[in-house]
């Protein structure tokens, strides 16, 4: 496939340092000190905290300059979580935050930042969605506590700007964004991120995966855009085929992180996103089935839907079909064939980690599918242009097909 590679672009290069191998932690201090910190709000789960010696190890390394540890934040970011760390946050007069595990707790340190500094409440500061127009962000223009992340898991969550947060008393997520929010610092080290089970790692990496490949869907790019996915790509694969032959070790976990921060970067580097239909509507998916079933993982609700959406919807992008295949190093052989041949492939990479690829074998219930497509109707960042309600039916019937 033929891809114009442009070096007309402009990269963004956004201030965070970053300290990675055997005993990484203990550079914690040193950035606490360079961000003014000097009473930090440790943000983690149960699991870290009563099950490693990671908050002990923060405590040591940060030197005095950690307040509390607020050490329940749950799955998906609940609110309520995070208003609890809040008024922890509050109470102990902290200056700045530690986020310590995976996404969901990320996420909440971030979301801690903005409701810590921002008037309002949590429903106004969050992304509103109209009806009759474009989401709105509100402009959250005060200034924000430092936050430093040390990350348990290789995840895009690790230095983004955005989170969502799960609200079951409103029956929805929602969602924020302060690029003021992101890392001053972030710590990959190598005991903290031998904590993550291995079966977390394997949907992480599932998810990884699948957005490497989709991201190579596209026909133009910058030049940093073009390496930095194909290295993306590479390093993803190597991910998947080490955790297929049962290598969950050390260097598993490192390049998780390095690729899960490549990904962030390519938008730095000027890259567009791939959005395909195959993209929106995996997307739309997987979040309507773990909203609905919390127990599962986003990488287990991708691999459960990606195959069939591929298999469905790729034939509507034929160029980024012929891109993906590419890529893989796959013939392109018209758009419906390629696209169920690249559907087969991932069916089998997921296969691969364990994952299943249809809902039967998830055990998800058909009287779930309603509730699921509403919910995948109404995912305004996976449809910002109103487009899946006009496709009611074709969506439907992908999602019936899921089974």
């Amino acid at each position: 496939m033929q891809r114009t590679i442009t070096y007309d672009f402009r990269a963004v290069s956004r201030p965070c340092r970053i300290h990675s191998g055997e005993n990484a932690l203990d550079r914690l201090g040193e950035e606490l000190k360079r961000a003014g910190v000097s009473r930090a709000l440790v943000l983690t789960g149960r699991s870290i905290a009563g099950g490693t010696d990671l908050p002990d190890r923060l405590r040591e390394a940060a030197g005095g300059r950690i307040a509390a540890v607020f050490d329940r934040m749950g799955k998906d970011t609940p609110l309520d979580d995070v208003e609890a760390a809040v008024a922890l946050a509050r109470e102990e007069g902290a200056d700045g935050l530690i986020a310590l595990g995976g996404g969901s707790v990320i996420q909440g340190a971030r979301v801690s930042a903005i409701l810590l500094a921002e008037k309002g409440t949590p429903v106004e500061l969050a992304t509103q969605y109209p009806d009759d127009g474009p989401a709105i962000s509100p402009r959250l223009l005060a200034d924000k506590l430092p936050i430093v992340n040390v990350p348990t898991i290789g995840t895009t969550a690790q230095d983004r700007g955005g989170s969502p947060v799960r609200a079951p008393s409103l029956g929805r997520r929602l969602e924020y964004f302060d690029p003021k929010t992101r890392p001053a610092a972030l710590f990959w080290d190598r005991a903290a991120l031998a904590t993550a089970p291995e079966g977390m790692l394997k949907a992480t990496v599932a998810m990884t995966w699948w957005r490497s490949v989709l991201d190579m869907g596209y026909s133009r790019a910058t030049v940093l855009a073009d390496l930095n996915r194909r290295e993306v790509l590479a390093i993803s694969d190597r991910i998947r085929r080490s955790l297929a032959a049962g290598d969950a070790g050390d260097a598993v976990r490192a390049d998780l992180c390095v690729a899960t921060w490549l990904q962030n970067r390519a938008a730095d580097d000027g890259a567009r996103g791939v959005n395909t239909w195959v993209s929106r509507v995996s997307y739309a998916f997987a979040v309507a089935l773990f909203h609905t079933h919390g127990h599962l993982a986003q990488g287990a609700a991708t691999a459960a839907v990606g195959p069939t959406v591929m298999r469905m919807m790729g034939p509507r992008d034929p160029k980024a079909v012929e891109g993906m295949a590419d890529a893989l190093g796959m013939p392109f052989t018209g758009a419906e064939a390629t696209a169920a041949a690249l559907a087969d492939r991932m069916a089998g990479d997921f296969a691969s980690l364990g994952h299943a690829t249809d809902y039967t074998a998830l055990a998800i219930p058909r009287d779930s599918a309603e509730a699921m497509l509403e919910n995948a109707l109404s995912n305004f960042n996976a449809d910002p242009n109103r487009e899946f309600r006009r496709e009611k039916d074709r969506i439907a019937a992908v999602l019936e097909a899921c089974w």
